[in-house]
């Protein structure tokens, strides 16, 4: 899974960059150890925001903060902190192989993949699942013809947060099935 901070548009569909947050770190990380995936990309292009990202890994990984809360100290080492998404992209396919497929998501209505035809896909290959910030991905993510899920959708209403929307895009492509489906 790759949480992205840029490049991603805010809400008048500008192009920018958001800020890391830690409550992102932690519960992402904790979500991505419970269904059995193997890496969390956080990518931004911002020096300061990733060495505020290697901080908060070293204080949950050494010394009293590993001593205090092991379980986060192994959830926290599924994290990779990226410039890009290129480079998520490249490191992922280096693990998963090259026929890997990257799947995004995103709140606007656009045509993409029900959970069922995309839980199929995830059995085939390893998935890359893209998660915007602020107001979603850039374009360009849609640019490259990279499979989309359908945005989550209950009574009209979706303005979740990344960390919820994710929670339920996890539950709906692996479920209780026990066998992760991503590498």
């Amino acid at each position: 899974m790759a949480l992205i901070h840029y490049p991603v548009v805010d809400r008048r569909g500008n192009l920018v960059t958001s800020a890391v947050t830690n409550l992102d770190i932690h519960d992402l990380a904790r979500l991505a150890t419970t269904y059995g995936l193997s890496r969390l990309y956080l990518v931004t292009p911002v020096l300061e925001q990733q060495h505020l990202v290697q901080r908060i890994i070293r204080h949950w990984s050494e010394g009293f903060g590993a001593s205090y809360n092991r379980d986060r100290s192994q959830a926290l080492r599924l994290v990779k902190v990226c410039n890009d998404y290129l480079a998520a992209l490249e490191d992922w396919r280096r693990l998963a192989g090259d026929d890997m497929a990257a799947l995004l998501t995103g709140a606007r209505q656009r045509q993409g993949l029900g959970f069922r035809h995309a839980r199929k896909v995830a059995q085939s290959k390893p998935l890359l699942i893209f998660l915007g910030t602020g107001h979603g991905l850039a374009e360009e993510f849609y640019d490259r013809g990279w499979a989309q899920l359908l945005a989550l959708r209950v009574a009209g209403y979706n303005h979740l947060s990344v960390r919820t929307a994710a929670a339920i895009i996890l539950d709906r492509l692996v479920g209780e099935r026990g066998r992760p489906l991503i590498v």
